[in-house]
């Protein structure tokens, strides 16, 4: 029994030799050849990437205060971003935050610093702080401004309002820095 066992583990053994060869024949005559990876397929640009690995994605800059938005100390808000900066006179921001557009928005462009209010109830009847006003379209004045209660509630769309909302810390700092006559400008 000892010599039909050896022979069955010689068999064995041949069987799995011969079964790793054949796997590593079809590999190798399915792998393209030299001259197919030196060439691009057609209709496909040739793979930079397998020399340069992809670019990892740029980070904005949060303080980075958006191009063509003047220069000088302003303030620049952001349609699109729903952000505020504070710039000084060096052309760097000193703060930015995020904000609560109202549901009428100011055209882009430069604006001043016209009216400031401690306290009031606004438009749409929350209590409000550190009201900052720039502008007025169809009517409606615009400006910055924190609800006392601390909520940036999306205003009803129903209604026009202009009160740009923002936190109490961010509405404390805009208030201490957009003084009558300092420049607001609006980009889209």
């Amino acid at each position: 029994m000892a010599r039909s066992s050896s022979g069955m583990v010689a068999g064995l053994t041949a069987a799995a030799v011969a079964a790793v060869a054949f796997l590593a024949y079809q590999a190798s005559a399915s792998a393209p050849s030299p001259a197919q990876l030196a060439e691009p397929r057609a209709g496909k640009a040739p793979a930079a990437h397998a020399t340069h690995p992809p670019k990892a994605p740029v980070k904005k800059d949060a303080l980075a205060v958006p191009a063509q938005s003047g220069t000088g100390t302003r303030v620049v808000y952001a349609l699109a971003e729903r952000r505020v900066w504070l710039v000084d006179g060096n052309g760097r921001a000193t703060r930015t935050f995020r904000v609560a557009p109202s549901t009428v928005s100011p055209p882009p462009g430069s604006y001043a610093v016209g009216s400031r209010s401690g306290l009031i109830t606004g438009s749409d009847g929350v209590q409000v702080e550190h009201v900052v006003r720039f502008t007025t379209v169809e009517g409606v004045p615009i400006g910055f401004s924190a609800a006392v209660d601390g909520s940036m509630r999306t205003p009803d769309p129903r209604n026009k309002t202009g009160g740009v909302r923002m936190q109490r810390p961010d509405g404390d700092a805009l208030w201490s820095f957009a003084t009558v006559g300092v420049k607001v400008v609006v980009v889209p």
